[in-house]
Order: structure tokens, then sequence, then C-alpha cells
């Protein structure tokens, strides 16, 4: 995967590379412009494609599992849809890691507590959610992350390891941010965009393509059409003879810190 130390001093050396060269050759003003672009473009990517590692460490799967073992994770809850899920979750026998939002769940603090208490993990996933989360400054992540953290503590006595970055979005002030939390950063590689296709049949055909062993698959509880899908997911992976493992067994990781 890439790496943003790489890509960046790739890029420096090929501009110091041209700059150099220019002593010496004529060097065309474009290729300055190119060098620059392919550095922003990989950037753009890595800043928005959360399984390209480019900002930090990010479990998205665990490759090294042959098994039919998946896990399904939820982000934004818990809402008034949570409830329901748990229950197709429970009639199923599956567990589930659920990445929450702090202000959510002081919205809904008895479902929060329903999720844990069923057996299910629980993950950070910022206070606040904000759309600009990816424009705060380190101090201000640093809040969103720990805040939660403080809120989730407060009912399960222990705070969530895993983190996952509200859109998946990452960038060096995040990334600074993580390196003093000290959070597992959870991704996935198999994306439903439930939160963007209406059509519950086409959301649950683009999962069942990428279902794999050692997968995360990313749904949201924040919607009936979500549930309608979990359910017809969970009756494919049991046909299928798939297992759906918690999170902290698939990659072998703590979820929590005591």
């Amino acid at each position: 995967m890439l790496k943003h130390k790489n890509i960046s001093v790739l890029s420096a050396s090929l501009l110091l590379l041209l700059l150099l060269t220019s002593f010496f050759l004529e060097v065309k003003w474009w290729c300055f412009l190119v060098v620059w672009l392919f550095w922003l473009g990989l950037t753009a990517y890595g800043a928005f494609d959360i399984r390209a590692n480019y900002f930090t460490k990010t479990y998205c799967s665990n490759l090294s599992i042959s098994t039919k073992k998946i896990t399904i994770t939820f982000d934004d809850g818990p809402t008034e849809f949570t409830s329901q899920i748990l229950d197709v979750l429970k009639q199923f026998n599956a567990k589930a890691t659920f990445f929450c939002i702090g202000i959510q769940i002081e919205k809904n603090p008895e479902i929060f507590k329903r999720i844990y208490d069923e057996g299910h993990l629980i993950g950070n996933h910022s206070y606040s959610h904000s759309n600009a989360m990816g424009f705060f400054s380190v101090e201000r992540v640093l809040n969103e992350i720990q805040q939660n953290d403080q809120l989730i503590a407060s009912y399960l006595n222990k705070k969530p390891k895993f983190y996952r970055p509200p859109f998946g979005v990452t960038n060096p002030k995040i990334a600074r941010a993580l390196a003093v939390t000290q959070h597992h950063v959870i991704g996935w590689n198999n994306r439903s965009l439930d939160t963007v296709i209406n059509e519950e049949n086409t959301i649950l055909n683009r999962i069942k393509k990428k279902v794999n062993p050692g997968g995360i698959v990313l749904l949201h509880d924040t919607s009936f059409k979500t549930l309608q899908v979990l359910e017809q997911l969970l009756l494919f992976l049991q046909t299928e003879n798939y297992e759906v493992t918690p999170l902290d067994e698939l990659l072998n990781l703590k979820a929590y810190e005591e």
C-alpha cells in the first residue's frame, strides 16, 4: 500500500532532480507541474481512500484468514433504527461492531447500552462527526476523539481501542492526533454505499460481490433500507457458510483499554 512519507520523499526527490538538471539542461515548466500534480493526486487519493494506508496504518481486512469468516460494522449510530438492527443480529446470532458518534450516544443512551449488553463491540466514530473534520486542527481532532472516548467509558468503564475516521478521511493532522491516542484505525474492504444508493437489491448485490474471507463490511444503522439489506445479507452469508466474526477476533486486536 501507499505510504505518505515514501510518496512525499519521492516527489521531493523528483523536484530536486529537476531543479539540479535545470542548471545544466533546459527543463520545461510543465515537468514541475507534472510532478506537483502527481503528488497532489496521490495525496488526495490517500486522504479519501482509507484502504491506501497513506497517512496512518489502517486495518481494512485480515488477508491471513483463509476460512469463511467476515466482520460486519455499522457507522453513525445509535439511531432509532439501531434497535431493529440489533433484533436482526440476535435472530442470526451474529455479533457486529458499532462505530458510534458521541452526540448520537447522548441522544440514545439506552440503545447504546443495549448494543454493548448484547455482546457487540463499540468503536469510536468521533464526538460530532462534523463534515469539516478534515479541516480541523490536531488539537480539535484530539478533542473529538478523546471526548467520545470519555463518553463511551462513562457507560462501559473502558475506552474503545477501535477508531474509524468520519467518512474514512485521513490527513496529517488526523494522523498526528491518532499517534497520541494510539487507537487501532479501522477501515473496510467492502463498502455498501448504503447512504448513497437507494435500491436495496443494488446495495445487497454490491456487498455480495465483494464478500471474501477476512473481510470487513461497512454499513450504517441509520435507515430502514439497511435493515432490510442486513437480513438478506445474513441469509446469504448463512447459505455460503460464512461465520460473522467479531472484529477483535478477526484482527486479533484488543477492542478496549481497561
